[in-house]
């Protein structure tokens, strides 16, 4: 520790000297090494400027080094100018053609400017001189993926996995390809062979458990990754994704174990605290699932999900006037969230504020047209007050979005019922029994009268000898 220390003080020394005779416009004669320190610093610090004018600095007095050349053009692409970092890079391959870094630097810039073609070339240019051939494939499969040619970059994340099967990048992109491709159950057996090639290879059952969990086959996907921890019982990617797995089996109790151990390896995570909170929510426990929720909320107070928890938690436990405040700072963080508005309207109805409420249905129902219960819901605010025909229009606007919804026409049945539109609601209720016949009982929850429910009985009755 104290030589982390002492380094730490030599590099604080560096920087400091190197900016006051930036300052006083005197600039001493600085050693390869101590320039590149500087250098990363910057780019450490993300002060792409600072570290670009170091570069500049240490170019004049090592004007002939690739590594600075190839720091530089970074940088310019960093700043976004390519144009400049391409200049840089040509000069360096005349010096040293056919240079792995340097073209693969070059490569990168092309991608960067959603040039695949050029990226490509670079890349295979590249291959035979360079020590990481994988990466080089990798980069390639990268391209055509951007460039939407999803079987040519199979082809190359497989040739990247050849040459290094603990590629992780290469293994989660090729995941990505065949589910892109509707080729992920075949995939199974290209894993499961690099299993029984390595059987020690985390990395090969972590990637068998990403598809299997994009397969629905979350069983399997729980036995993979758990079979990654066992190899690798700090490999934190793993056990958070066994987490979601459990998730997805339905055994959060196990999920909140996983994603304990993520941060045991790891440390604080906003998306972890996250997850955990949902797993709590998910066994209805929404004090502890709220104090997670509020946890990711202080490590990051950008993090609408977070916020969005919280307020579900309060919802839940019927502190709507507390849970408004919430699910606004997740809306402001999030204003396309059709969900978050969904949930803001339901909150501002249960305090009584029903034009607040029907504004937030209105902008949900225009994010998400094809959510039948926004439409449930906001229709059912103007039926409570009366006001049946307008209830009638929301629930017709959702049948032009959902023709086929046996829930919509019981639903307009009832409001027609209570406007005294008979034929109308008779017309609806036919389309409602040919949709889902069993769905008529939800409609009896609407008609308080017994002779009512009496009349519709008889008609849903001749319905179903009718259509025996």
């Amino acid at each position: 520790m104290g030589e982390n220390y002492k380094r730490k003080d030599e590099l604080n020394s560096l920087i400091r000297n190197f900016e006051d005779q930036l300052k006083s416009h005197r600039l001493e004669f600085y050693q390869l090494e101590q320039f590149e320190e500087i250098i990363d610093h910057y780019l450490l610090m993300g002060k792409n400027k600072m570290a670009l004018r170091a570069c500049t600095i240490a170019i004049e007095q090592y004007p002939y080094s690739i590594n600075l050349m190839v720091d530089k053009a970074q940088i310019l692409s960093n700043l976004e100018k390519y144009e400049e970092s391409h200049a840089i890079m040509d000069k360096a391959l005349a010096l040293q053609p056919n240079d792995p870094e340097i073209l693969t630097t070059k490569g990168n810039v092309f991608l960067l400017e959603n040039k695949f073609k050029e990226a490509i070339e670079c890349f295979s240019q590249a291959i035979p001189q360079s020590d990481d051939k994988a990466d080089l494939y990798y980069h390639i499969g990268l391209a055509y993926q951007n460039a939407f040619k999803y079987q040519m970059a199979i082809e190359n994340y497989k040739k990247a996995i050849e040459l290094d099967i603990n590629h992780e990048s290469a293994l989660y992109e090729l995941a990505y390809c065949l589910d892109i491709t509707d080729e992920l159950e075949s995939s199974v057996s290209y894993y499961k062979k690099f299993i029984d090639q390595d059987p020690y290879s985390h990395y090969a059952w972590y990637n068998l458990g990403i598809v299997y969990n994009k397969l629905g086959k979350h069983e399997d996907a729980v036995r993979a990754f758990e079979y990654a921890t066992l190899i690798d019982e700090n490999f934190a990617s793993a056990f958070y994704n066994l987490g979601n797995a459990f998730m997805n089996f339905g055994q959060f109790s196990k999920a909140v174990e996983a994603y304990q151990r993520t941060l045991d390896i790891e440390g604080a995570s906003a998306e972890t605290y996250c997850n955990i909170g949902e797993a709590y929510e998910k066994m209805e426990q929404y004090r502890l699932a709220q104090k997670y929720y509020q946890k990711a909320v202080k490590l990051d107070t950008f993090y609408d999900e977070a916020w969005y928890g919280v307020g579900k938690c309060l919802a839940m436990q019927d502190k709507w006037y507390e849970a408004i405040h919430f699910l606004n700072r997740a809306l402001k963080l999030n204003v396309d969230n059709a969900q978050y508005w969904k949930k803001v309207a339901e909150a501002e109805f249960h305090v009584g504020n029903l034009n607040s409420s029907i504004d937030a249905y209105e902008e949900a129902s225009m994010l998400n047209p094809g959510d039948v219960e926004i439409y449930l819901d906001w229709s059912f605010i103007y039926y409570e007050q009366g006001e049946y025909e307008r209830a009638v229009d929301v629930i017709q606007k959702a049948l032009n979005e959902l023709p086929d919804n046996a829930d919509l026409y019981y639903r307009a049945t009832a409001y027609l019922l209570a406007w005294g539109r008979y034929k109308e609601a008779y017309i609806h209720l036919e389309n409602a029994l040919v949709l889902d016949y069993d769905k008529h009982i939800h409609l009896l929850e609407f008609i308080p009268k017994l002779e009512t429910q009496r009349v519709l009985f008889k008609i849903i009755d001749q319905f179903r000898k009718d259509n025996k």
